[in-house]
Order: C-alpha cells, then structure tokens, then sequence
C-alpha cells in the first residue's frame, strides 16, 4: 500500500543545479530527454536563469537531457543553458562494428544550431570565482573507475577509451573544499589528489555525485576510502554509480556519522554550513 506521494523520478543518469555567490550552473542533465525538466518542476525549480552548464563526459547518463532543458528554456530566456563547459576529448570518435557511439559528435551540431556556445578546455580553469574546473585530470593513480570496454580515437592512435575528458568541479570555500563529480571516472582520488595541488592543505568539506565504484571489490573500496580519510573529507553524498554499498563502506572507514555520509537521490542537497538534506525520496 502507497501512503503520500514521492517527488521526483529517479533513473540510471545524473545531474546537480550548483548555487555558489549569485552564480547557477548545472552540471550534467541525466539520462532521458525529459526527467531532469520534469524533477526540477516537480521540485519547484526554475532553471531558466542558469546560463551555464558542465558536462562532465560524453557518456548518455550525463548528457541525455540537454536538448530538452535548451529548448524549453529558451522559450522564456534565450540566454538559459546557453554555454556548455565539456572537457578535451569529450568529442573524440568512439568507433564501434556498429558505428559512432559517442552521442556528443550529434549533439554538439544540434546543441550549437539553437545558438548555443560550447567551451571545451584542455586545462584547470576557473569559470566563477571559488568555481575551478578540472579539466581532464591527470591520473596518478590506477584507480580504473570505469566500465566501457570500447576504443577511442585520440592524437595519439586509437587506444582503450578511459574516458580521458572526465572533469569534475571544485568550490574553494571557508568550510573547504565543495567537489562535486558526474561519475569520477578518473577517480575520486586523482580528482581530489589534483584539486589539493591547486589548494594545498585545504580540506575537503564535501564530495558529492558518482563515484563509479558499485562494482569495486573490498580491496578497492577500503584503498579509496583510506586515501580519502588523508583529504578529510567530512561529508559524502554518493549518487549515481557511487553504489550503496560503497558509501556505507566508505562511511564506516572514514568513521563519519549517519547523517555526514548518505546515498543521493533526486531532491538530496548539500547545503555549507548545514550539510547534507536527503530529500524527499530518502525519507
């Protein structure tokens, strides 16, 4: 039996509405065409005053509403999501026998023909004060959080496709740093190893978004965990391909308390100075 209702429909995809200082970026825009449209009014959102988006890489979880969210938006702003952020090697060949299989080459021609303008940075950047962009992240460590089996076309030849455009963002704070991921490919710990040589000594406040590590053995989840105890990572909020399993793990390992380590969901907010808000699906 169903007592109440539940806002929100939840799928295999991501997306977070970022708010730091007066500024609204979005970064990825989930999987189907219209849930992340259709989350956001049913969550009372209005996401036609975000100019900006991040997308975190070319895979169709991330990026699946962004044509959906353009147009309607438009309709009352023609300036909302009108500025994409991606990453070098978002737009790299994906070949397979049965053809191209990076959406993003398709896209990008749909997406620009709306007058809409994509920023692809090779590098770190910062794209609001406090707000720095990885960019793809270099990878110290072999932490091979990926699952795709397929090549890429790069410079260099065509070679296994670790996702190499993976970027993540980081807000310098006065509580820390915010890091928010789509899915970490490139790995929690290279992401947060490359956010700490931009801002030495700075802990880590919060990590929050998909982490990629559902299907990790213990091995791997109690090596991620102990290196993120070193950044003093002192809220998790693990969504998407994270697994629950993996942030109950993680929780336990970096000893945070209930409420400073929970599974995300569609509503679940971060808020500094206050913490982690499950939202509605999670009560």
């Amino acid at each position: 039996m169903l007592v109440g209702s539940v806002t929100g429909v939840g799928e295999w995809g991501f997306s977070a509405l970022i708010e730091a200082d007066g500024h609204r970026v979005l970064l990825d825009t989930g999987a189907h065409p219209d849930n992340v449209l259709q989350n956001a009014r049913d969550l009372k959102i209005d996401l036609s005053d975000v100019k900006e988006v991040i997308l975190t890489h070319n895979h169709s979880d991330h990026v699946g509403g962004l044509m959906t969210l353009r147009k309607e938006m438009m309709k009352s702003n023609p300036s909302a999501l009108s500025v994409v952020h991606v990453a070098r090697g978002i737009f790299y060949s994906r070949p397979t026998p049965q053809g191209e299989d990076n959406k993003m080459i398709a896209l990008k021609k749909e997406y620009e023909a709306t007058g809409g303008r994509i920023i692809e940075h090779e590098a770190a950047a910062e794209i609001f004060p406090g707000a720095w962009l990885t960019g793809p992240v270099p990878r110290k460590y072999p932490e091979r959080n990926w699952s795709v089996s397929g090549k890429v076309q790069t410079p260099a030849g065509l070679v296994e496709d670790t996702i190499p455009e993976d970027q993540s963002l980081v807000l310098d704070t006065p509580e820390g740093l915010v890091v928010v991921t789509g899915c970490g490919h490139a790995g929690i710990v290279n992401i947060l190893t490359f956010a700490r040589e931009e801002f030495p000594n700075e802990p880590v406040e919060a990590v929050i978004g998909g982490l990629h590590l559902f299907p990790a053995t213990d091995e791997q989840l109690n090596w991620t965990a102990d290196k993120m105890k070193d950044f003093k990572v002192a809220n998790l909020m693990g969504a998407h391909c994270t697994g629950i399993e993996a942030v109950y793990r993680i929780r336990e390992r970096l000893g945070l308390p209930r409420a400073s380590a929970v599974v995300g969901s569609v509503g679940s907010s971060f808020v500094l100075g206050e913490g982690i808000h499950p939202g509605p699906l999670a009560k």
